[in-house]
């Protein structure tokens, strides 16, 4: 008996205490897509440097890593793009999308404008 209560009371302090599963707060009201999905990448861009996330909307670059983006956060959040890491790095793990300052990577190929403005949700800025 002390055992079960000692697991439960174990596995409700890690799990009250993990970002998964979390609403964070919204980095923006809008975004611009290259439609209305946000399906088709922007852009193709090279990281400049590492950038270590702070939370789990966003995602880690390492210099020289490929980044697809499929949108760029408007008005409050401009600084920041969403896309995805591709590169040898994360080696057989699924590729992942997320947030990142547009100043650590570089443009490196055009792949369609992004004209399209969508409004974001709360599934944008929710942390699995």
């Amino acid at each position: 008996m002390a055992f079960e209560l000692w697991f439960t009371l174990s596995l409700c302090l890690v799990l009250g205490t993990s970002e998964a599963g979390k609403q964070m707060p919204k980095l923006s009201d809008k975004k611009l897509c290259a439609d209305s999905e946000c399906s088709y990448p922007i852009l193709i861009a090279r990281a400049l440097q590492d950038y270590y996330p702070g939370d789990c909307r966003f995602i880690p670059i390492r210099q020289g890593q490929l980044v697809y983006v499929y949108a760029m956060l408007k008005d409050r959040g401009n600084l920041f793009w969403a896309g995805s890491v591709q590169d040898s790095y994360y080696g057989q793990q699924e590729a992942r999308i997320g947030h990142f300052p547009s100043s650590v990577v570089e443009e490196t190929h055009a792949l369609m404008a992004a004209t399209t403005e969508v409004k974001t949700t709360k599934w944008d800025f929710y942390c699995y």
